[in-house]
């Protein structure tokens, strides 16, 4: 369903935010992110200048290399364009994420790395979603290639890492109860917010 239609206005800004994944030939994944926000009219900066229509004010990226268990095992990333030549020192503290896991307590783990001053905003809000991405990435071309090498599906006792995290997916619906019946109404462990990050 679409958008209401809006009232009249004004477009002045466009934050584009891009998320890929890839199965590299090694076995292991690349997630890669990239931001950008431009403006619709003209604006000056002190320390860029004069600054057209659609000139990005932020212009960055972000790729990690995780394993099967989405275990980071390399992070780089980029700062193109930025509103200060200072922004460029984000970069190095983000190496404090190799060996974190994209799944549970990511978010924490990344504020505890690079939260306030110790990291850039722009960087971190890219990482918050490549958890997202490598789900959307890995598992389901795992089980692809398992289908294409004639293996069964793996089986476990834990339900998929989406099942309780959005209305569709809850234990006690009904989607859950038609595609992943073995789990309904299945209570979740409660993992504490202070739980330390994992690092394999």
């Amino acid at each position: 369903m679409a958008l209401p239609t809006p009232q009249a206005r004004t477009h002045i800004h466009t934050r584009a935010v891009v998320y890929r994944g890839y199965h590299r030939e090694d076995g292991l994944w690349d997630i890669e992110a990239e931001l950008s926000d431009t403006k619709t009219f003209s604006i000056e900066r002190s320390e860029r200048g004069l600054m057209p229509p659609g000139t990005p004010i932020h212009g960055m990226s972000i790729r990690v290399t995780v394993d099967d268990s989405m275990t980071i095992r390399e992070i780089a990333s980029s700062q193109e364009h930025t509103p200060f030549d200072e922004c460029q020192q984000g970069n190095p503290p983000m190496q404090a994420m190799v060996g974190v896991k994209l799944g549970p307590g990511w978010r924490v783990a990344i504020e505890r790395a690079l939260g306030g001053v110790r990291g850039c905003t722009h960087l971190r809000e890219l990482l918050f979603n490549m958890a997202t991405a490598a789900y959307q990435t890995i598992p389901s071309y795992q089980q692809r290639l398992r289908r294409q090498a004639g293996l069964p599906a793996r089986e476990s006792n834990e339900p998929p890492y989406h099942l309780g995290k959005c209305i569709a997916w809850g234990f006690d619906g009904p989607v859950v109860a038609r595609h992943h019946p073995e789990f309904a109404g299945w209570q979740p462990m409660r993992r504490k917010v202070d739980d330390p990050p994992k690092k394999e």
